[in-house]
């Protein structure tokens, strides 16, 4: 009763430790989103939209005809939807770097495939402790799996009550557990840079639809075409599109480059836990 209320004690603690970093990304995700709308909304109304991009003061005039004011002014002109695509440029960068500085740390001060290749070299040794200090010494995620691995792998050299295979299987169990605690982290919020690599060039093409509209507005006047109106719509239709394909451009980019760095931590999980098993079956015929 005692063996089994401890048990159950442990893995309150396990799992209560494992949400605290889930409910900190999820309360930075719920925040980032808001925060960068405003930025975006103001930087378009009081940065492109101040008075010195424009030639006389004019704001959505002609925009000065040198230096950052005239990019600025331009961009300006690209309409309502403009501080949307900037707000979602943003999100996506935030995003970008908050992944990065993530993944950074998940893989460790060095990788897991040199982390895996010393620790086949101490379990051929026989000398668990030594390494359970590469792990310590890694300090990424393929060190907590191994680590927890290594931890139930010393356990169950003392163990007498279970068979061979049933120790395998336990040990199995643990890695394939903190697996799933690890994974999950990760993977976190990449659904946002995956959601912007769509929606990014949905909006540019809404953007380009509302200045072609424009721009046909503009010839379909009576008389003679107004020809400011005309390249007013053409700019604003270009201006969303440069934004929206960017902006999209950058997410997809980013998703891949993230992913491609989650496979090969996940890769070196997988062969940390091939390489635990295989050893402890070696080691305990």
């Amino acid at each position: 009763m005692a063996e089994t209320k401890t048990t159950v004690t442990a893995a309150a603690a396990k799992t209560t430790t494992s949400h605290q970093p889930k409910k900190s990304s999820n309360m930075f995700a719920v925040l980032a989103v808001p925060i960068c709308l405003v930025i975006g909304i103001l930087f378009y109304i009081f940065v492109l939209g101040s008075p010195a991009n424009f030639q006389g003061g004019v704001v959505g005039g002609h925009p000065v005809e040198e230096g950052i004011g005239k990019w600025f002014g331009t961009v300006y002109q690209g309409g309502p939807i403009v501080p949307i695509l900037i707000t979602v440029l943003l999100i996506c960068l935030t995003f970008v770097i908050e992944r990065f500085l993530y993944l950074s740390k998940a893989k460790g001060k060095f990788s897991g495939a040199e982390l895996v290749r010393k620790v086949q070299y101490h379990l051929a040794n026989k000398n668990v402790d030594a390494a359970l200090a590469e792990c310590d010494k890694q300090q990424g995620s393929v060190g907590n799996v191994i680590k927890a691995g290594l931890k139930k792998y010393k356990e169950m050299m003392t163990n007498t009550e279970l068979d061979t295979d049933q120790k395998i299987l336990t040990i199995k169990n643990e890695i394939e557990e903190t697996t799933a605690l690890e994974l999950p982290m990760m993977e976190k919020n990449l659904v946002f840079l995956s959601t912007i690599a769509s929606i990014a060039t949905l909006l540019g093409l809404f953007g380009t639809v509302l200045g072609m509209i424009r721009a046909f507005a503009a010839m379909a006047t009576g008389g003679a075409p107004d020809s400011a109106q005309l390249a007013g719509g053409i700019s604003e239709a270009l201006i969303n599109t440069a934004l929206g394909i960017g902006t999209s451009a950058i997410s997809i980019i980013m998703y891949n480059y993230f992913t491609t760095n989650i496979d090969s931590i996940t890769y070196a999980i997988d062969e940390s836990g091939f390489t635990l098993t295989q050893s402890f079956a070696a080691n305990h015929k």
